[in-house]
């Protein structure tokens, strides 16, 4: 009987120490309470309790979690926008203050989810109720910061920290996303119209700029040409003049009469006339006195840019 009494006492103090012992994960927290009230925490490891007193009520991990959100929000001007983003949050630390509040703030882990994802959305309701549909795409880092600046403390007294909330998907109504469509593809038009009217205005101001100086060319060039052109039928008729004076005084010196020399020019210009006309009709007096008079007036005209 006492060797039985033996065994069994020790094998109530094996099984008291087996439950005196309990091993803690890696990444977790155990909130230890007595009688339904709390107690202390134990951290991760091998941790001593007190056996059928001390009852582990809940283990929180203090690793990143993340959590996939689908909601909609409305803009100022009344167009729905759809968010899909995703939500990493994480215990703010192991402090046991902060332990306490994870472990007994709320009735659950699926009622702090809930809460937390509300909270989250009505955030962004909040902030997207006061922009514009066409602002909205660019505002996620804006939303995110926003976000942020109103939930941290709210978290940080649930004894949670907000890590990042990423936007992964911004989208409109179909009606919406067409119309952004036409208004990005009719900008593009535009701004594809003024390129083109810059490159045609360019091209023209080159080439009116082109014809320009090539009218200035032409110009001076003829300038340049009628100078010469003048030039040369000075210097002709002062040839002419220069030859004539010294025929008239050879012909003198030989006793000859002058007339021959205005006879030899009618005949010149008679055949100039006839070899190089094109066809137009002159009228010559063919007496002896007209045609002293024509070759008189002809000496004349030859004779005034010589004597200027």
């Amino acid at each position: 009987m006492v060797v039985e009494i033996k065994y069994i006492l020790i094998g109530v103090a094996v099984l008291l120490l087996f439950f005196s012992f309990v091993t803690v994960q890696q990444g977790t927290i155990a909130v230890v309470t007595m009688f339904g009230k709390y107690r202390r925490i134990m951290h991760p490891g091998l941790n001593f309790r007190i056996p059928f007193f001390e009852r582990l009520n809940n283990r929180v991990s203090i690793q990143n979690r993340a959590i996939e959100m689908e909601f909609q929000a409305i803009t100022q001007d009344q167009a729905n926008v759809y968010f899909k983003a995703m939500l990493v949050y994480s215990v703010l630390d192991s402090q046991e203050e902060t332990i306490k509040n994870v472990a007994f703030k709320f009735v659950d882990q699926r009622s702090f989810i809930q809460a937390l994802i509300r909270t989250i959305e009505g955030s962004v309701r909040g902030f997207v109720a006061t922009k514009k549909q066409a602002e909205i795409l660019l505002l996620r880092g804006e939303i995110v910061a926003d976000v942020k600046e109103s939930l941290d403390h709210t978290l940080e007294t649930w004894g949670f920290h907000l890590i990042d909330l990423q936007l992964n998907d911004i989208t409109f109504d179909a009606e919406i996303t067409t119309s952004m469509a036409k208004v990005v593809a009719s900008n593009n038009l535009k701004a594809a119209a003024e390129n083109e009217g810059q490159a045609l205005l360019i091209t023209k101001t080159k080439a009116a700029e082109a014809d320009g100086n090539a009218i200035k060319i032409a110009a001076q060039a003829e300038k340049e040409a009628a100078q010469l052109k003048g030039q040369g039928i000075a210097l002709f008729r002062e040839e002419v003049a220069q030859g004539m004076t010294e025929a008239a005084e050879k012909m003198k010196a030989a006793d000859l009469d002058t007339s021959l020399i205005l006879f030899s020019m009618w005949t010149e210009a008679v055949k100039e006339f006839a070899e190089k006309g094109k066809g137009n009709v002159i009228f010559l007096d063919g007496s002896v006195d007209g045609m002293e008079k024509t070759v008189k007036q002809m000496m004349a005209a030859n004779m005034t840019p010589q004597k200027k």
